[in-house]
């Protein structure tokens, strides 16, 4: 059991919140097989272009017009190429995270993509609310994807409970200064924010900005040879934070 006083809690989302499992093999799936058909279908849509214009940042084009020269037809199979592997290669880029997260919204408005949720995980947002605690989410997935997620899961829509969602465009997972960004976007002190997550480097960084840490250790999750170096929790059940400032 860990008990800590901190008035946000942050949470990572898979490997935390959810099971891995269920965004490899059932969310990426659901895209990868609709990109080749969604971006024929929306080859002039703003939207889809809005995703091309971060998809050539995230490649490090030049530009656009750079990357795809060619005919409709060769430029929409660049595309999907590189949407295909990024995906394949699990990239955390801003680009495919947003293409994603437009795909998936179909899925999940359908009830073909329903959220999973380790069966602790609700009660203790739950919990963590009623006591006063600011709750938000920080994954690489973006804001619309995450909204998504919590909001057509199988405890069922659970965004009332959350106060922010942050993704990529405030930073990579990995570099103390998103935390630092998400500190001042809270207005709390750092060591007022727990961050829960099951990748070490971004336990790092959010303690290198301040941030209390605690490690996930879900079933599934990969194996972390320095666990003990952190607080480390296999169920929300554990994990005890008593508000301080804002309850």
């Amino acid at each position: 059991m860990i008990e800590i006083s901190a008035d946000v809690i942050l949470l990572d989302i898979e490997g935390t919140t959810s099971s891995i499992d269920f965004v490899h093999d059932v969310m990426f799936p659901f895209a990868r097989k609709r990109v080749p058909g969604f971006v024929a279908s929306n080859w002039d849509s703003p939207e889809l272009n809005g995703c091309i214009e971060l998809l050539s940042e995230d490649l490090g084009k030049e530009s656009v017009a750079a990357w795809l020269s060619g005919n409709a037809e060769s430029n929409q199979q660049s595309v999907i190429d590189a949407v295909v592997d990024m995906i394949d290669n699990d990239v955390k880029a801003t680009g495919l995270k947003q293409l994603q997260g437009i795909i998936w919204k179909s899925g999940f408005h359908s009830g073909e993509l329903v959220a999973h949720l380790y069966k602790d995980t609700a009660p203790a947002l739950e919990r963590w609310k009623d006591a006063g605690l600011d709750l938000r989410i920080y994954s690489s997935g973006s804001i619309a994807a995450q909204k998504l997620f919590f909001g057509h899961s199988v405890a069922g829509d659970l965004l009332h409970l959350f106060s922010a969602n942050y993704d990529t465009t405030t930073g990579p997972k990995k570099e103390a200064e998103s935390y630092h960004r998400i500190a001042a976007d809270i207005g709390v002190d750092a060591d007022q924010i727990v961050f829960v997550s099951d990748v070490p480097a971004e336990l790092d960084a959010a303690a290198e900005a301040g941030f209390q840490t605690v490690l996930s250790l879900r079933p599934g999750n990969a194996v972390v040879e320095n666990a003990d170096d952190y607080q480390q929790i296999e169920s929300f059940e554990q994990l005890l934070v008593a508000p301080n400032q804002l309850s």
